[in-house]
């Protein structure tokens, strides 16, 4: 059993897995989200600062959600992130599109089956082998 502080209120509770929150700290949040998300929805271009102060939510949470690819902003509301590798201006999660197909190329590149040299060549195949003297 894993028992921890709760970030948010200092209970102790038990600690599964995800965010360090207990169980009401998490109810709450999960409805301060649907209170952003229905605010989000009847003001579609409000900057994050305005969503941030209508809500009385944080500017840093109300990132984290568009991170997650919870909340997601119109474009006319001039919300943009930076992507986490190159910093270019994303919409939300964490990367920008090109640095996505990047990693993923890196990724398959990585799981690809090792390619094996050619040992036809007689002549260099009898040269690594080992040798044994006469008696």
């Amino acid at each position: 059993m894993d028992v921890r502080n709760c970030r948010s209120c200092g209970r102790l509770f038990n600690y599964l897995t995800g965010i360090q929150l207990c169980e009401g700290c998490k109810a709450a949040l999960e409805q301060k989200f649907q209170e952003v998300k229905e605010y989000v929805r009847e003001h579609r271009e409000a900057p994050m600062n305005d969503v941030a102060e209508e809500c009385e939510v944080s500017v840093k949470q109300l990132r984290q959600w568009v991170r997650e690819e919870r909340l997601v902003f119109s474009e006319n509301s001039g919300v943009y992130l930076e992507c986490e590798k190159c910093g270019a201006p994303i919409r939300m999660g964490r990367f920008c599109e090109n640095c996505k197909n990047k990693i993923q190329g890196d990724l398959r590149s990585a799981y690809a089956a090792p390619v094996q040299a050619d040992t036809s060549d007689k002549k260099s195949r009898g040269k690594d082998r080992m040798r044994f003297l006469d008696k």
